[in-house]
């Protein structure tokens, strides 16, 4: 690696282009000058903002024919098409002002928004992909943010003393069942879903929208692009694998497919591995995306995923280490999702957005030539009407209903047969939520959600409750209550079909203070659990119950400035939490297992305009987690290591349409420790004997080249990378 950097750093550092200067000036409608303005070359990391006269100059390598984004809080973004052939250009923009909604108070608490220019953005969309160590996986990038625990062996959202499971994934708002590709056991997971196929993210880490269900902790917002603009071709070169994706435009719509092959195979003979393969990781995907306008402004939109992955290995026996290669873990994963929304207005006040969406999940396993496996496939309709009553009214309407087919099936030897376990589930939900402006200082949103699950035959209304007051220019409070259920896991369900949902109480509480390029964000909350799954043995049988319990508080800092150091962009968060269960199968209540009392991320992007570069640091600690130590009497007493992390990643463009980029993690080497898995029986001196959970390596090293076919030649991949 030190050769690779030693070789890449002195060409970075060569080139030198021509600049084309762009400057002018921002106005609002009568006039008035708008100093901290944002201007920016879209798709590039070229821009500034206006001074305290309104003014704005820099320069740009950029050339052809690009759009120039003018955008400021309280206003309507202006893209404006501008010509760049190393002649100055100058401008005047006047920008309008948007009411209420955007120069007024916004609802705040428990929730982060991403890439929606008519909202208060904390993180960009482009931030999704560009965190190091994120490794372009949106899990990965949101775990940089206050309310989240960094759960190494499991690599996905852990959000304020919640499992994973808790936290439920949308893509238009549409629910995804299984948001995670397939994982070696005690190794990380990614999400499926590409983060360049999405304009934006709503992060919610409690007390979300009535509109969305099913989710104890929290809510995950994709929202899909919308027509592409342009017909281009993107190739990826990678460590890892290839991909190819095309963009097809036309005058009301578009397509974009991409197809991409991951191979670990050659990657794992350069960089030494802790985990035995025998055929390592191979996955073949497919993304797609049709848009189509229809009339004036209705807009269909599909999306759709595939995938197929493969892969096996030695699983270690803890007791015997001799016998590893006895312990043989297989598995082929087929999935497939399929999203259809369609948005339109319906007159002046009136708009209706709707859709549907088929999710398909099978794990086929074989653990010692003994086949198991599960398949979960269901489908998510909805429909939302939205009503502007007034300037100051908001209202909205909806129902949905949720379809789902789970089984799972093992063999057993004696007798030599095949064991089935199945349910079949119906969730069918209304929602009605009103928000309105008391004035441009104060603003309450209240709703509720009804629902009734067929399984189980249990209905319930779920209040959701939000209020903001701005007493200054700038800060606002926000407080917000709800309640929220949840199915439980499947393998409780399959063995208890009566099992009640789990309910999760949140109360959050923040102050939040947003200036055009500086956020600062506390926030308090509690959470209560009740109703969650508990189980006890009882010989050869196993009884289900709702009858556990547990809280989650804590409190949040985030900071984020991208206006103090010249070219610099950051954020700093941290996050305390103090959460105790009594579920599964604990004996009493106790710290999970996936909880850590301290988390903090540094998250750190340089832009290097000269060169057209960016260069990114994320560093990340986590405090000790708590495990059950067999041999001790305390349950859940023993404590990991911190864990600590700090990673890098290179975005480098020598020509418009070319990049190179690379990416490492874990640059200190750190040796992070999870816990430790534990054989089932004693040895002869009642010793349950012990192993270490770690990463699979100490490093992830990844190397792409990139490169866009394109009539506009200054087109490229970066917002993607």
């Amino acid at each position: 690696m030190k050769t690779f950097f030693t070789l890449f750093f002195p060409v970075l550092f060569q080139f030198a282009f021509g600049q084309t200067r762009i400057s002018g000036k921002v106005t609002d409608a009568k006039g008035e000058v708008l100093p901290g303005v944002n201007i920016t070359i879209k798709d590039s990391y070229d821009g500034t903002s206006t001074n305290a006269e309104g003014k704005f100059d820099f320069t740009t390598m950029e050339t052809g024919q690009r759009i120039l984004l003018v955008s400021f809080v309280g206003y309507a973004p202006v893209e404006l098409p501008i010509h760049l052939e190393g002649k100055p250009v100058d401008l005047t923009v006047s920008l309008k002002e948007l009411i209420n909604q955007l120069d007024a108070v916004v609802i705040s608490a428990g929730s982060f928004t991403a890439g929606e220019e008519n909202r208060r953005t904390i993180l960009k969309a482009v931030d999704i992909a560009t965190t190091a160590g994120a490794t372009a996986d949106i899990a990965g990038a949101l775990n940089t943010l206050p309310g989240t625990q960094k759960v190494g062996e499991s690599g996905r959202l852990f959000v304020r003393g919640g499992d994973s499971n808790e936290t439920r994934t949308f893509i238009d708002g549409m629910a995804v069942f299984n948001a995670y590709g397939p994982s070696a056991p005690n190794t990380p997971s990614r999400g499926r879903f590409l983060p360049f196929m999405f304009k934006g993210t709503s992060f919610s880490t409690g007390g979300y929208s009535a509109e969305y269900g099913q989710a104890l902790s929290s809510a995950l917002v994709l929202n899909s692009k919308d027509k592409a603009e342009m017909n281009q071709t993107d190739i990826g070169l990678l460590t890892v694998g290839s991909d190819v994706a095309h963009t097809q435009s036309w005058d009301k719509g578009s397509w974009t497919g991409k197809i991409q092959y991951t191979n670990i195979r050659p990657y794992y003979h350069l960089i030494n591995q802790r985990i035995d393969w025998v055929d390592p990781f191979v996955a073949m995907e497919g993304n797609t995306a049709y848009r189509q306008r229809v009339g004036k402004d209705g807009m269909v939109k599909f999306y759709g995923n595939f995938s197929q992955t493969n892969f096996s290995l030695y699983s270690p026996n803890v007791a015997d280490p001799a016998l590893t290669q006895l312990q043989l873990y297989a598995i082929n994963n087929v999935y497939r999702y399929g999203n259809l929304s369609y948005k339109q207005s319906l007159g002046n006040r009136w708009s209706m957005r709707g859709g549907i969406s088929y999710n398909y999940n099978l794990n086929s396993l074989k653990i010692n030539g003994s086949p198991e496996g599960e398949n979960e496939k269901g489908t998510h309709s909805k429909i939302v009407f939205e009503n502007s009553v007034s300037d100051k009214v908001e209202l909205k309407l909806g129902g949905e209903v949720i379809s789902r087919n789970y089984a799972a099936w093992k063999q057993v030897e004696n007798p030599q047969q095949v064991v089935e376990q199945s349910f079949t589930e119906t969730i069918s939900s209304s929602f009605a939520e009103v928000e309105a402006y008391a004035s441009d200082h104060f603003v309450v949103r209240g709703g509720a959600r009804a629902e009734y699950n067929s399984l189980n035959h249990q209905a319930g209304v779920d209040p959701r409750f939000s209020v903001a007051y701005k007493p200054a220019e700038k800060g606002q409070f926000s407080f917000a209550y709800g309640r929220f259920r949840e199915s439980a896991k499947n393998q409780f369900v399959r063995e208890n079909n009566a099992l009640n949902s789990e309910m999760a109480e949140h109360f959050i509480l923040n102050y939040q203070i947003i200036t055009n390029n500086r956020t600062f964000r506390v926030e308090t909350y509690y959470k209560k659990y009740y109703d969650l799954v508990k189980f006890q043995y009882h010989g050869l049988d196993t009884t289900f119950q709702n009858t556990g319990n547990g809280f989650a508080r804590g409190v949040e800092f985030f900071w984020r400035d991208n206006q103090t150091l010249k070219d610099v962009d950051y954020w700093i968060s941290y996050s305390f939490l103090d959460t105790k269960r009594d579920y599964v199968n604990f004996p009493y209540s106790a710290i999970p297992s996936f909880a850590s009392r301290h988390n903090f991320s540094f998250v750190y992007k340089y832009f290097i305009h000269p060169i057209r570069s960016q260069i990114g640091l994320t560093y990340s600690y986590s405090s000790s987690r708590r495990y059950f130590n067999p041999n001790v009497q305390e349950f859940n007493s023993n404590k990991t290591p911190y864990y600590e992390d700090l990673s890098a990643n290179v975005s480098y463009l020598p020509k418009n349409w070319l990049i190179f980029y690379v990416s490492c993690t874990n640059l200190l080497s750190r040796n992070n420790i999870f816990g430790y898995q534990y054989s089932s029986t004693p040895d002869a001196n009642g010793v349950y004997a012990s192993r270490p959970i770690q990463q699979p390596a100490k490093h992830f090293l990844f190397v792409g080249v990139f490169i866009t076919i394109s009539k506009n030649k200054t087109v490229n991949q970066l917002p993607n990378l």
